[in-house]
């Protein structure tokens, strides 16, 4: 009867460990960290190489290293930090979020498009 039950218990945490997120879970769970101002937890959802663009071909941050010197004074500064997600398009590995922002009195309106490659975000390119 144990080894049944140990059986069981390996298959089934097995079958959790092995499922790997979807891109609109990775995007979603970036989202919220992002609202949570966790910066920790807000880069773990992006690769070290990543790179964030301004529509069209406008290169504004090269890897996690430069986001995190440029995030972690946005979260720092933030009273108020809240995205919300409008509209959302998922196909295949690309998620595309219409998004209303409010950074403290400030709100402002956007589009980023998500590109997720083995589990991390390794690309966005921002709409404003």
């Amino acid at each position: 009867m144990k080894k049944i039950l140990l059986i069981t218990f390996f298959l089934t945490n097995f079958y959790s460990w092995s499922q790997e997120k979807t891109p609109e879970q990775i995007v979603q769970e970036q989202v919220e960290a992002y609202n949570s101002r966790d910066i920790e937890a807000f880069l773990s959802f992006y690769s070290d190489d990543v790179k964030l663009y301004t529509y069209p071909n406008k290169l504004d941050s090269d890897g996690k290293a430069a986001m995190r010197e440029g995030y972690a004074s946005f979260f720092k500064n933030a009273k108020v930090l809240n995205c919300k997600i409008t509209k959302r398009i998922v196909t295949k590995n690309i998620v595309i979020d219409e998004e209303d922002i409010q950074y403290n009195d400030t709100k402002f309106g956007g589009v980023a498009i998500y590109e997720v490659e083995n589990g991390k975000i390794v690309k966005v390119t921002f709409f404003q």
